[in-house]
């Protein structure tokens, strides 16, 4: 299925269908990188970074380097126009004029929405406030798939602020799309799942069951999903420091967990992961870090359309080993 000059919003933007295939690319990278270090020769990726990040931003940069390309854009906004006040629309309608693809991430929830609007060229969500994060829901779908075997018929815990936190409503309505997955809520009365997404899961058949107590369900999970308390979110500072260590996952706890559970996290983390459970084999989520960028890499080749390249340098270079 074709993906080029589309647009990611928020996961429902592609079919199951069309998820398999960046999922199916991006496992080809993986097993075989050395193959697409050409395929975007020439492309340019703007990265519109309004908001601070590590992985999001490096892991969208490195992907595009990898594949051959180039990388333009800011990681604060005060470096760009938009200290002087210039507008979203503007910002982006300047950028589409120099870059072949755009990934922006906004503090502001429905930005990525407004945004869209103005991009004459593919444009990627890496994060509008507490709304969504879709191409973290990819990594985590590779991260599920590559290591489970299938995206169907999970328990999946999720675990934190679940109430501020765009990577959990993001992957819950992607799970939810794939039969047999259960969702386990597992946060404080105030950071609970919001009701919206509750009532989309149900709809679609799903079952949720919610707690605040981590401890009487990690038994019964296939994937724990932890999330940090997003100070960023937070108008009163004293209720951060009431919640930010609510849930510390250490190996105690661990013990209670089934033997092939896995641990994930989109990072960065604070204390709710001790480190004591890295040397966990369930702890992934420094490999759910890596299959980020090579699902950025995938996404960004299918938005620009890039399926033939690779055959053709194949082509090449064996025309040239038989001269």
């Amino acid at each position: 299925m074709l993906l080029k000059g589309r647009n990611l919003v928020q996961p429902e933007d592609f079919s199951i269908q069309e998820i398999d295939e960046i999922l199916s690319l991006s496992q080809n990278i993986i097993n075989n990188p050395a193959k697409y270090s050409r395929v975007c020769e020439g492309k340019l990726l703007a990265t519109l970074f309004y908001e601070p990040s590590t992985r999001t931003r490096l892991s969208f940069e490195s992907a595009m380097h990898r594949l051959g390309g180039s990388v333009v854009g800011f990681s604060e906004p005060n470096s760009s126009s938009v200290s002087k006040g210039e507008s979203l629309g503007d910002t982006i309608r300047t950028v589409s004029c120099y870059a072949d693809v755009i990934a922006m991430r906004h503090p502001i929830a429905g930005s990525a929405n407004e945004a869209v609007k103005y991009a004459e060229v593919p444009f990627i969500n890496a994060g509008d406030g507490g709304n969504q994060h879709p191409t973290q829901t990819l990594t985590d779908l590779l991260t599920i798939k590559s290591l489970k075997g299938s995206l169907e018929n999970h328990t999946i815990g999720l675990c934190g602020d679940l109430k501020n936190g765009r990577t959990v409503h993001s992957l819950v309505k992607a799970m939810a799309r794939y039969k047999g997955t259960k969702f386990v809520f597992i946060s404080p009365d105030e950071l609970k799942m919001p009701q919206y997404i509750k009532e989309e899961i149900q709809n679609q058949g799903h079952a949720y069951y919610e707690t605040n107590n981590l401890d009487e369900v990690i038994g019964g999970l296939d994937i724990l999903y932890m999330t940090r308390v997003q100070r960023e979110r937070f108008e009163n500072q004293e209720e951060y420091e009431k919640l930010k260590d609510y849930y510390i996952l250490n190996k105690a706890k661990m013990v209670n967990a089934s033997k092939d559970m896995l641990v994930m996290h989109p990072l960065p983390r604070v204390n709710e992961i001790n480190i004591n459970v890295d040397d966990d084999e369930r702890a992934v989520y420094f490999k759910q870090a890596k299959y980020g960028m090579f699902v950025r890499m995938a996404l960004i080749m299918k938005l620009l359309g890039i399926k033939n390249n690779v055959d053709v340098l194949e082509r090449e270079l064996e025309l040239v080993q038989n001269l």
